[in-house]
């Protein structure tokens, strides 16, 4: 099922683009790092390059739900809830964990994607979509990751692409043929 289905995430155009077949399926807004594109652990940006979804958490859990640790803390994100906590980083409602297919790239050493902890993920809803704001993670509307997560196979290979938005780095909506990602236990 992995094979007909890929993800495509430009980062000029702040979107992620579902290719199921070799076409456009669906496409969604997203927002990566406010620090633009890069791999190096510790700097808030977004990684480039060929991925693969490496977990899926989240499955049935209700929209909301807020993740710490990749684990629900059991509390249902709320206006009440983001005013008691000002400043947290919400990861809301699923977990589509990254893990890099190239080695010193965007995996092994001080450019590990999954050890840097990348993820698709919810957020609030009333985060802005289409503009970078994230500190490396790939957000998306609560309603659009849980529609995403359940269109898609753990494993579905995920290219991160482009620049900032207005670099005219935009390359459009074709992913590349790559080998695959190395599998893990």
């Amino acid at each position: 099922m992995a094979g007909d289905r890929r993800i495509l995430i430009d980062l000029g155009s702040q979107r992620l683009i579902l290719i199921i077949g070799g076409s456009e399926r669906r496409w969604y807004p997203v927002s990566t790092a406010v620090n633009g594109p890069g791999e190096q652990t510790g700097s808030g940006c977004t990684p480039r390059g060929l991925h693969r979804v490496r977990l899926k958490i989240g499955a049935d859990c209700p929209i909301g739900t807020v993740f710490v640790g990749r684990r629900p803390t059991g509390e249902l994100y709320s206006e009440a809830l983001a005013a008691a906590y000002p400043g947290r980083d919400w990861i809301l409602t699923r977990i589509l964990w990254l893990t890099g297919c190239e080695p010193g790239r965007n995996r092994g050493g001080e450019v590990d994607t999954l050890r840097r902890f990348i993820y698709i993920h919810g957020c609030p809803d009333s985060a802005p979509m289409g503009v970078p704001g994230s500190h490396g993670c790939i957000r998306m509307r609560n309603l659009d990751i849980v529609e995403l997560f359940d269109a898609i196979p753990q494993g579905i290979p995920v290219e991160i692409r482009g620049g900032p938005p207005g670099s005219g780095s935009s390359t459009g909506c074709h992913i590349r043929s790559a080998r695959p990602c190395p599998t893990e236990p």
